[in-house]
């Protein structure tokens, strides 16, 4: 099951578009962080931006949240409320009664260390925590991962590291 979850999810991806400063169209700005001086971790961002809830039910439901409020630091590459919804029906239900599938998925969106969007367009790749390379490239001024998923935020801030939102999930490679 579990395998044939993860193939049938081969085919989504979450998308991530980021832009180096000087490329165009220039992504919209980070407008979830917390005010200066009162900068949470990861899952407090997260929390404080609203359109991250399903992300922060799955990595409760995956025993992640304290590994996302650790010292880090860490990027985040976070699908959206949307991104989750388009999977297709009865996917995150799955997930979410499988931990460490869902555990595996989730940690394959998270980066050791602080990369940000200006770093992460000179990348070709980046190592995920889960442990699988994650394949960057850049489209016409849009970071892509996997071929597939868009970022369309980038650099929001937290004290312990950086989220990237993306409008897709991305899988690990299977084998």
């Amino acid at each position: 099951m579990k395998r044939t979850l993860l193939i049938s999810l081969t085919t989504l991806a979450i998308a991530i578009a980021a832009c180096s400063p000087a490329a165009s169209p220039t992504p919209e700005p980070a407008t979830a962080a917390p005010s200066a001086g009162a900068m949470g971790d990861i899952v407090e961002v997260a929390t404080e931006a609203g359109s991250f809830t399903t992300l922060l039910a799955a990595a409760t439901a995956a025993d992640l949240v304290e590994t996302l409020k650790g010292e880090g630091p860490y990027t985040l590459f976070a699908p959206t409320d949307e991104a989750f919804a388009a999977l297709p029906e009865g996917t995150l239900d799955a997930l979410l009664a499988d931990p460490e599938a869902l555990a595996d998925i989730l940690l394959y969106h998270v980066v050791a260390g602080k990369v940000t969007a200006d770093q992460v367009v000179g990348l070709t790749s980046a190592d995920s925590v889960q442990g699988s390379p994650i394949a960057i490239s850049v489209v016409d001024g849009t970071v892509i991962l996997n071929d597939s998923a868009k970022v369309v935020t980038t650099d929001i801030e937290a004290s312990n590291g950086v989220i990237h939102v993306i409008d897709a999930v991305i899988l690990p490679p299977t084998e």
